[in-house]
């Protein structure tokens, strides 16, 4: 069941096309990725589904619901650049932006006393903003956002700032919320990050979507055929064996081993055709398949040359 429709959008901001005929689905409870280079449209799309601007055309739904004011108390927004207020002491503007969200001074408090503890920063109530590093107002601005437990999270460049450890730690909670029953759009430039938490994703560039599904089968879809394989050997037997759908890309040996990367020249290669093939001429020690990352399909995908006009979405 689908939390978001995003249907056909357009916006464009004087002579500047933001956002051309965008729709994109997103589940409920699953991470999003929303992706893209600098300048593609993403943070238009998140101010429209904010209700900080609104759209030229197209709709959006929110549960079914076309989208209003009376949902941004379901939607929490941590936005890539960071809005507390410096002067302010840190729990009583967490305490503020709570109540702004709709909760009571108790509830709020009560709820801010668990997070603050679970991340270890009891001492930091009565800290002012202006006194804590970049990270830990991070830590801050993230509990204000998630402290309503918003049907669907908005977090961009959610990371920004941290430590490694912090960054796990960010993601640790971003997973579980997710599995409570949150939604997250997750807006980032990190394909690492992406591979390790996003379930779907959507990659806008020039304003238009050039692809979006499941993590899982788009770098499915994208693989290329290409095996890394590690054996003991002589490397012409292992070559004139690859005859039968293999091709020999490189190769280097290594102490006693060779290292060869090799590609199927049929779409039904696989690696068991592969190790069919060359089993009875060499020792295998090693063998993997390359999928590529979302980084490659990301660089691939930006860089490809887009026509002028794509065939119109009806979703």
């Amino acid at each position: 069941m689908e939390i978001l429709h995003i249907k056909r959008v357009y916006k464009t901001y004087a002579e500047h096309k933001a956002l051309h005929n965008v729709s994109i689905h997103i589940e409920k409870q699953r991470i999003f990725g929303l992706l893209g280079p600098n300048g593609a449209g993403k943070t238009t799309l998140i101010r429209i589904i904010n209700q900080i601007t609104g759209p030229d055309q197209g709709e959006i739904f929110f549960e079914g619901e076309k989208l209003a004011p009376k949902h941004i108390s379901q939607i929490g927004y941590l936005p890539e650049e960071r809005g507390l207020y410096k002067k302010m002491k840190v729990g009583e503007q967490a305490l503020y932006l709570a109540q702004l969200k709709g909760m009571s001074k108790n509830e709020a408090k009560t709820k801010l006393n668990q997070w603050f503890d679970k991340f270890e920063i009891t001492t930091w109530w009565d800290k002012k903003v202006e006194e804590l590093s970049k990270g830990m107002a991070q830590k801050v601005q993230f509990i204000t956002t998630v402290l309503h437990e918003p049907k669907l999270l908005i977090l961009d460049e959610p990371f920004s700032g941290f430590d490694p450890i912090n960054t796990n730690l960010i993601k640790k909670e971003i997973l579980e919320l997710r599995d409570k029953g949150s939604t997250i759009i997750f807006s980032t430039h990190n394909m690492e990050s992406v591979e390790e938490i996003c379930d779907d994703i959507a990659l806008i560039n020039k304003s238009k979507k050039i692809l979006d599904g499941k993590v899982a089968d788009i770098k499915n879809e994208y693989k290329t055929n290409i095996y890394e394989i590690v054996f003991k050997g002589n490397l012409i037997s292992f070559t004139n064996a690859l005859w039968t759908g293999f091709e020999l890309l490189e190769s280097k040996k290594q102490d006693d081993r060779i290292i060869a990367k090799v590609k199927g020249l049929r779409m039904d290669s696989s690696v068991n055709a592969l190790i069919g093939a060359v089993l009875n001429d060499i020792t295998i020690v090693s063998i993997n398949e390359h999928i590529p990352t979302m980084n490659e399909i990301f660089i691939q995908k930006v860089n490809e040359v887009m026509p002028d006009d794509l065939p119109e979405e009806i979703n």
